[in-house]
């Protein structure tokens, strides 16, 4: 077994825990400290962080890795994410779903993808169903699917507020969520439910029905997109003061800004002056999804495709803003670890996963990317 000892890095687990030396062993974090006796023979790779910052791998709640569907028609359709480019933009964790298409996309291409990724060493997950009800699934039942498939946590990407979705009721909503937290429960996994939410007026006015009229916790409430536009953002930071997850979209244009729009840094900035609690703030990427703008009548305009780099380029632009590296590391690495019941992610600790990014301290590039405790690329 070879172990790798990375020597001198400033390490950020998020939090700043000063300059050390880490060992791993077995794919996981094995020792931290300083002054390590190795004997001789040991099988060491030794690794020179100093002058680095070392930080969790990135862990990413929504990407499509089969591809959206394109709302102008099939000749819009964006493609499949490689996981060598998931790995490259530091991605080492990610969770994957369907989005509007669930017909020419199903969830059974989305668990081959992930078993793909998988293999290529990305500790990858996926949601259930899609953006309509009733859910499409694997086994017959949202329940199922996260009880019996190990990769299954959740289920989402479930579309309210939106033009595009299928108007789910409060009922069908509280029946989903709970179906969900209950296998969770079952299956010891987070059990959450993702919600997309667009650009309709009701924002956020669905989950705050299931958050006061059922008993389905607050935390089973999972959020995305919660930057797009004025008035979900202003709902947004209510839902968060409150104790409820708010996710951010790095995959923003600037160019598209004048709908009012906010970019994921900004976002963060912004959330954090107005009272949200740094812990419940979260980034995703929508890696691959179809981005589509549409006029007043609901007539596509124009159509672009997420990007899995947009999550760290989000998070380096936060610091540039005056968010502190502590706060915008953990919106892409614990916090979202958290949210997904995934305890041995997005942090650096001994018996923690070895997924490990070495940045360059100064133009915070990233220059290493090891998952499951190797070096990837």
């Amino acid at each position: 077994m070879m172990l790798t000892l990375i020597e001198g890095a400033e390490i950020f687990s998020p939090t700043h825990l000063g300059q050390q030396d880490l060992l791993v062993a077995d794919g996981r974090i094995a020792w931290m400290g300083k002054g390590l006796t190795v004997p001789a023979n040991w099988p060491l790779n030794r690794v020179d962080g100093r002058g680095s910052y070392l930080v969790p791998g990135l862990v990413d709640p929504l990407a499509h890795i089969t591809g959206g569907g394109g709302e102008g028609g099939f000749a819009f359709r964006t493609p499949e994410l490689a996981a060598c480019d998931a790995l490259k933009a530091g991605v080492t964790t990610l969770v994957a779903a369907l989005g509007t298409d669930s017909l020419t996309r199903t969830p059974a291409q989305v668990l081959g993808k992930v078993r793909e990724f998988r293999a290529a060493g990305v500790s990858a997950f996926m949601y259930t169903g899609s953006y309509h009800l009733p859910v499409k699934t694997l086994t017959g039942t949202v329940e199922s699917d996260i009880i019996l498939i190990p990769e299954v946590l959740g289920v989402g990407e479930v579309a309210i507020s939106d033009h595009r979705s299928s108007a789910p009721t409060h009922h069908e909503l509280a029946r989903l969520a709970s179906e969900a937290r209950v296998a969770g429960l079952l299956a010891g996994k987070s059990g959450v439910s993702f919600f997309h939410i667009g650009d309709g007026k009701g924002a956020l006015a669905p989950l705050r029905a299931l958050r006061d009229e059922t008993d389905i916790p607050l935390r089973q409430l999972y959020p995305t997109h919660c930057n797009r536009n004025p008035w979900l953002f202003a709902e947004a930071i209510e839902w968060g003061k409150a104790g409820g997850w708010v996710d951010l979209t790095t995959s923003s244009f600037p160019d598209l800004l004048e709908d009012g729009e906010r970019l994921a840094a900004d976002g963060l900035a912004e959330l954090l002056a107005a009272g949200v609690p740094a812990a419940r703030i979260t980034f995703s990427s929508d890696a691959n999804a179809s981005l589509p703008r549409f006029d007043g009548e609901g007539r596509l305009i124009e159509m672009r495709c997420g990007q899995i780099a947009s999550l760290w380029q989000q998070c380096v632009r936060a610091t540039r803003l005056g968010v502190s590296l502590e706060r915008a590391l953990a919106a892409v690495t614990s916090n979202p670890a958290q949210a997904l019941g995934l305890g041995s992610k997005g942090r650096i600790g001994v018996g923690q996963d070895a997924d490990l990014l070495l940045i360059h301290a100064r133009t915070f590039a990233i220059e290493r990317v090891m998952s499951g405790g190797q070096w990837r690329g």
